[in-house]
C-alpha cells in the first residue's frame, strides 16, 4: 500500500490539475514502470552557494564531467541571484533542485535520496553563511538538510571577503568542520569582486576543485594506491616521410581499460599510439608513434603494480627509413626489407627485477583463438592473456563491442559479447582482486 501511495503522490506532483482520486487504480491493473538505466562513473552532488564565485561553478560542472563524473545540482536561494537553475540544469543534463518542500521530489523524502544517492558532495562556493550553518548542524533549506543527512564525503570550496574569512567566527566554524571530517580546497589569495579588495578568500579555481574531488573519490577504491601501466592503440612504423606500416587498432579497448583503472582509484599511465580518441579522464598519457618508442616509454614507466599491454604493436618495421618519399618507377617494384620490433610484453614479463606483480597481454587472433592465446601466454611469460577474434566478420577492430577469453594459468574464461567499456570494467575488477590476493 505504501508503494501505491508513493505512485499516487508522484503522479499528483506531475499533474497537479487532476484529482488525486482519479489516479487510484487497483494494484492488479497497474502497469510496470520501465527501469531507469544505470549509468557508470562517480556520482557527485554539487551544492552551489550564494556568492559571486557561483559563476565559476558552471565551469566546475564541465571540469567534473570531463573526469567522468555524473552530476546532480542544488542551488541555494541566494545562489539563484547569481546563476539560474536553467543554466546549471543545461550543463548537468537534468533538473536542478532548489526547494526543500518541492512536491515533485519530496513525495518520497527527496532530500534524503539526494544525500544518499551520491559518492561525494561538493559545496562550491561555500559561503560564510553556509559554513556557519554546516558547523551548527542547521537544516532550514534543501542544501543544509542534505548536508546534515549525508554520510558521504563532503568537499567545500570556501569563497568570501578576506575579512569574513579571517573572522573568528569563520575560523571557529572551519575548525569544527575539519574536525567533523569535511575536506577543504582553497581559498586562494587575489583580487575580490569588490573594487580595491585583495587578500585570502577567492574560491579555488575549478580545475583545483575537480582535482581535489577526484583525489577524494579515489580513497578506498579498489585500486587506490596502485600504479597501472596500459598500452593502447596501434603503432606506426615509417617507411618514408609519407608511408608507414600500421594496423586497424582504434585504441578503444585500451583507453577503456585505462579509464576503468583510473575510476577504480589507480595511478594510471597510458602509453598510446596514434589514435583519434580523447584522453581517458584522470590518467597520465604518453603519446608515441613507433614500437621502439612504446617500448622505451613502457620501460621508463616502471615500476608498476600491473601492466596491461592492450596495444596492437607492429611486429616488424622497415630496416631503413627513407629520408625522401620513395618514387614510383615504371616496371620497378621497391624492395622493403623488414626487421623485428622489440617485444614489449615479453621484455617486461621476463624482467628479473622490477617486474609488475601482474602482467597482462592481449592476443588478437583470426583462428584457433584460445589455443594460440594459451601458447602465447607461455611463450611471453605473462600472467594473463585477453584473447579475442579480430577477423573481419567479428567487427572488433574499430568497433565498440568485444568478445574475449581470459586465459590464465588456471584455465580459460569465455566472456559474453559486450561493450568494450564493460570488458574494461570486468577486467579491472579481476585485476584488483588478483592484486589484493597477492598482497595477503
Amino acid at each position: 500500500m505504501e508503494d501505491e501511495v508513493r505512485v499516487i503522490l508522484r503522479d499528483a506532483a506531475a499533474e497537479p490539475d487532476r484529482d488525486a482520486a482519479d489516479r487510484f487504480t487497483p494494484a492488479a491493473s497497474s502497469k510496470p514502470r520501465a527501469a531507469t538505466p544505470i549509468k557508470d562513473g562517480p556520482r557527485i552532488l554539487l551544492i552551489i552557494g550564494g556568492g559571486i564565485a557561483a559563476y565559476k561553478s558552471l565551469d566546475l560542472i564541465r571540469r567534473l564531467q570531463e573526469r567522468g563524473a555524473l552530476l546532480r545540482c542544488i542551488l541555494t536561494a541566494a545562489a539563484q541571484h547569481f546563476v539560474t537553475p536553467l543554466a546549471a540544469g543545461a550543463l548537468v543534463g537534468e533538473r536542478v533542485f532548489t526547494d526543500l518542500f518541492d512536491p515533485q521530489s519530496e513525495f518520497d523524502v527527496g532530500h534524503i535520496r539526494l544525500a544518499r544517492d551520491t559518492d561525494l558532495v561538493v559545496v562550491a562556493p561555500a559561503t560564510a553563511d553556509l559554513l556557519a550553518k554546516m558547523a551548527g548542524g542547521h537544516s532550514d533549506d534543501l542544501a543544509t538538510a542534505v548536508l546534515l543527512a549525508t554520510d558521504r564525503p563532503i568537499l567545500i570550496a570556501p569563497a568570501m571577503n578576506p575579512r569574513m574569512w579571517a573572522a573568528r567566527g569563520t575560523t571557529r566554524n572551519l575548525a569544527q568542520l575539519t574536525a567533523d571530517g569535511v575536506c577543504v580546497v582553497g581559498p586562494n589569495a587575489g583580487e575580490m569582486a569588490e573594487r580595491g579588495e585583495t587578500g585570502l578568500g577567492r574560491m579555488a579555481e575549478p580545475p583545483e576543485i575537480a582535482a581535489a574531488a577526484e583525489s577524494i573519490l579515489r580513497r578506498g577504491a579498489a585500486l587506490a594506491g596502485k600504479r597501472i601501466i596500459v598500452t593502447s592503440g596501434p603503432t606506426h612504423e615509417p617507411i618514408d616521410p609519407v608511408r608507414y606500416i600500421a594496423n586497424r587498432s582504434s585504441g578503444k579497448q585500451g583507453h577503456a581499460i585505462a579509464a576503468a583503472a583510473a575510476a577504480a582509484g589507480a595511478d594510471v599511465v597510458v602509453i598510446s599510439g596514434p589514435v583519434n580518441l580523447p584522453d581517458p579522464p584522470g590518467v597520465t598519457v604518453i603519446r608515441v608513434e613507433t614500437a621502439q618508442q612504446m617500448f622505451e616509454a613502457a620501460e621508463a614507466a616502471l615500476p608498476a603494480d600491473a601492466a596491461i599491454f592492450a596495444a596492437a604493436v607492429a611486429d616488424w618495421r622497415s630496416e631503413s627509413e627513407s629520408a625522401r618519399k620513395i618514387k614510383k618507377q615504371p616496371g620497378r617494384t621497391p624492395t622493403l626489407k623488414l626487421t623485428e620490433n622489440p617485444d614489449i610484453l615479453s621484455s617486461v614479463a621476463h624482467r628479473t627485477s622490477g617486474r609488475p606483480r601482474l602482467v597482462v597481454g592481449f592476443a588478437a587472433e583470426t583462428d584457433d583463438v584460445i589455443a594460440n592465446a594459451q601458447a602465447k601466454r607461455i611463450k611471453k611469460g605473462c600472467d594473463w592473456i585477453v584473447a579475442n577474434d579480430v577477423s573481419a566478420e567479428s567487427g572488433v577492430m574499430g568497433g565498440d563491442m568485444n568478445s574475449v577469453h581470459l586465459v590464465t594459468g588456471s584455465g580459460v574464461e569465455s566472456w559474453p559479447p559486450q561493450g568494450k567499456d564493460q570488458v574494461a570494467r570486468a577486467l579491472i575488477e579481476r585485476i584488483a582482486t588478483a592484486l589484493d590476493e597477492a598482497k595477503r
